[in-house]
């Protein structure tokens, strides 16, 4: 099994989601295991100058070719993984800015996606995502969650429909809450990943 493991956090060695997700990492062999840190080594962000770098321009300008590129390899470590552990800790009630520009790169139409008469169709099948959340308050089950719902629906969209939850809630609650939620959240991780 070879997995793919996102970072998203801007916490650096401060995060819990890069604690809960070190937990299992340091236990997964290095020829088993893509890892990135999207924070640390940030990728291109698209805008109106690069986005036709994704649509197949014949002519590319730098910026396009660099938003190509990086698109082609995000997609690569994909199609290389069985299971992807993707950070998603929550800021002002949704993902980080990294994991977005993530999922701006590899949601590719006619690569990861296409459409048919029936609606659109996920073509990264077969692959398995493991979603570690973590929030200073507690959203889980309620209106202010807005990572699951859209984590679920994002990688569906690609073809990743076996998707599972990993949540650590309250850390800004106390040490006590704190503490035993990313413990907690190490455990299920542990179990999901096993």
């Amino acid at each position: 099994m070879k997995a793919l493991v996102l970072k998203s956090s801007i916490l650096g060695p401060h995060s819990s989601s890069n604690a809960v997700i070190n937990s299992v990492v340091d236990e997964l062999s290095p020829d088993t295991l893509i890892e990135r840190d999207l924070a640390s080594t940030p990728l291109p962000v698209l805008n109106g100058d690069n986005v036709g770098g994704l649509r197949g321009a014949d002519e590319l300008t730098d910026a396009q070719q660099q938003v190509q590129q990086a698109s082609d390899q995000l997609i690569e470590e994909i199609q290389q993984s069985d299971t992807l552990v993707i950070a998603a800790p929550m800021y002002n009630f949704t993902i980080p800015v990294q994991l977005k520009a993530w999922i701006d790169l590899v949601a590719r139409a006619g690569v990861t996606f296409r459409y048919t008469e029936n609606g659109p169709e996920g073509l990264l099948k077969g692959k398995r995502a493991i979603v570690v959340t973590t929030r200073g308050g507690m959203h889980k089950g309620g209106t202010t969650d807005h990572i699951t719902g859209y984590m679920q629906t994002v990688l569906g969209f690609i073809g990743i429909t076996d998707v599972e939850f990993v949540y650590a809630e309250g850390l800004a609650m106390g040490e006590d809450t704190a503490s035993q939620a990313i413990d907690e959240a190490k455990q299920t991780l542990k179990r999901l990943a096993s």
